[in-house]
């Protein structure tokens, strides 16, 4: 699925990005300045989406608000996992103790992540993508798939299996002494989430936080961390030219409601600099269009073109002889 060597234009370096692509130093500099009180809104934003979202279903009491919520919930879970990861890479907060303590804290251990030992295997992927050490290779690797392999995959998800096999490895975390202090605190942070529900819906509500909180964590947000996650890398291979690693996608509103928010999805972006902040992710695209090294040729018009792509694997030939190429130009 990589593309082909004929679509990737040899332009760098210019007067303004590096052969990498990352950008000059004084465009650097423009790029990876923090907006702390833009990114203090955005973190109380997430729990309005989350807590603040369950306040309001309790105060309607309806069916269709309660499945809405259910919905939200694994949205809200991709909105956590997203400054967690901004906060991973300090660009939450340009005082690193304050962006330590809101990444963890605040969203990454509400949403069951392991925030320091997240960090070190988030780096190892970046450092390189689909090399020996990379932490998610079992994510994305192998594609293109079946239809039929995709959608066993999205069920496992959807279902809730998926989350139960994150769960028992959070659980089993303490029975390791280094392990069980991480594993203590995001106990800890749900236990404060458990008493914000009861607080938000009192006690005869006790099961808002099983139904609205932790299932949500194991079934919508696990098929939602998948589409976006095989997005991202799904069948590219190793390189140095990170056109060959990680896919570009076409943004659209709904897909950044619901698939890649906080600008997540300009995610090649993300890997020639993870030094820019989510904000100026769109500017550093736009810089790299400019300078003619992301051509329309390497673009999926949608994230939907690219899951087909991704699951277009011919059972039988996949039998036969293995599955065949493609590129992103022929399967666009």
């Amino acid at each position: 699925m990589a593309p082909r060597p004929e679509l990737l234009p040899d332009v760098l370096p210019t007067d303004r990005l590096t052969a990498s692509g990352m950008p000059r130093p004084f465009l650097r500099e423009e790029l990876r300045r923090i907006p702390n009180a833009r990114n203090a809104w955005t973190v109380v934003s997430v729990w309005l989406q989350s807590f603040g979202l369950i306040a309001l279903a309790c105060r309607i009491d309806h069916p269709l608000a309660w499945a809405a919520t259910f919905v939200l919930m694994g949205r809200a879970f991709a909105l956590y996992a997203i400054l967690g990861h901004e906060a991973a890479h300090r660009l939450l907060f340009s005082r690193k103790r304050l962006n330590d303590l809101v990444g963890a804290w605040g969203v990454a251990y509400p949403a069951f992540v392991p925030f320091e030992a997240y960090r070190r295997s988030h780096f190892a992927h970046h450092k390189e993508e689909f090399g020996p050490n990379e932490p998610d290779l079992n994510l994305y690797n192998g594609y293109p798939v079946t239809k039929a392999s995709l959608r066993r995959k999205l069920r496992r998800d959807a279902l809730g299996s998926s989350g139960w096999k994150n769960l028992k490895g959070l659980l089993a975390a303490f029975r390791s002494p280094t392990a069980r202090p991480v594993a203590a605190r995001i106990a800890a942070a749900q236990v404060v989430v458990a008493a914000v529900l009861v607080a938000i819906g009192g006690w005869q509500r006790w099961w808002l936080y099983p139904l609205l909180w932790l299932a949500p964590w194991m079934t919508g947000w696990r098929v939602i961390n998948r589409l976006r996650a095989i997005a991202e890398h799904g069948g590219l291979v190793r390189s140095k030219d990170r056109r060959l690693t990680t896919h570009v996608v076409r943004q659209s509103w709904p897909a950044r409601f619901w698939i890649v928010p906080f600008n997540t999805g300009w995610h090649l972006a993300h890997h020639v600099d993870m030094g820019v902040p989510f904000r100026n992710l769109p500017r550093l695209h736009a810089e790299l269009v400019a300078a003619g090294w992301v051509v329309p040729d390497i673009e999926y018009p949608s994230y939907r073109a690219l899951w087909r792509a991704l699951s277009s694997r011919d059972a039988a030939t996949d039998v036969a002889t293995g599955h065949p190429a493609s590129s992103a130009g022929s399967s666009s």
